[in-house]
Parts: C-alpha cells; sequence; structure tokens
C-alpha cells in the first residue's frame, strides 16, 4: 500500500491533474473513487470535516483538499 491516497470521481479535471503530477513525479499512489467505492464518500466526509469535494490527498496522514498543481 502506499503512502498516498488520492479520492476521485470520474470526470474531474483537478483529479486527473493531481494524479498525472504524482505519477510525474515518480510517486505511486493508491486512487478511491468515490462514486465507486462503498463506502469511501462517507470516508471523504470524514477526512474532510464534511466538505464534499474531490480531489482530497492523503499524502503520509497529511489531509489536503483539493489541487492547485505542482
Amino acid at each position: 500500500m502506499s503512502n498516498v491516497t488520492i479520492y476521485t470521481k470520474d470526470g474531474c479535471p483537478y483529479c486527473a491533474a493531481a494524479k498525472k503530477f504524482y505519477t510525474d513525479e515518480g510517486v505511486e499512489f493508491d486512487e478511491i473513487n468515490v462514486h465507486k467505492v462503498e463506502g469511501a464518500k462517507e470516508k471523504l466526509l470524514e477526512l474532510t470535516d464534511g466538505q464534499s469535494m474531490v480531489p482530497v490527498i492523503v499524502d503520509n496522514g497529511e489531509v489536503k483538499v483539493g489541487f492547485g498543481g505542482g
């Protein structure tokens, strides 16, 4: 399991940018699609204190909401 997890949804350009950034940096990550993985949306809301937005990046335990690019 990777130290980076990215919560995403289909069609999200910020999610795509975050995944590209980590891929380009050579960082492996686990992707969790909040619409396809049971319980993922609830976990996302827990991580973000109720904010329903993606991407949410958990990097070595640090939670980052949103992605603005490298």
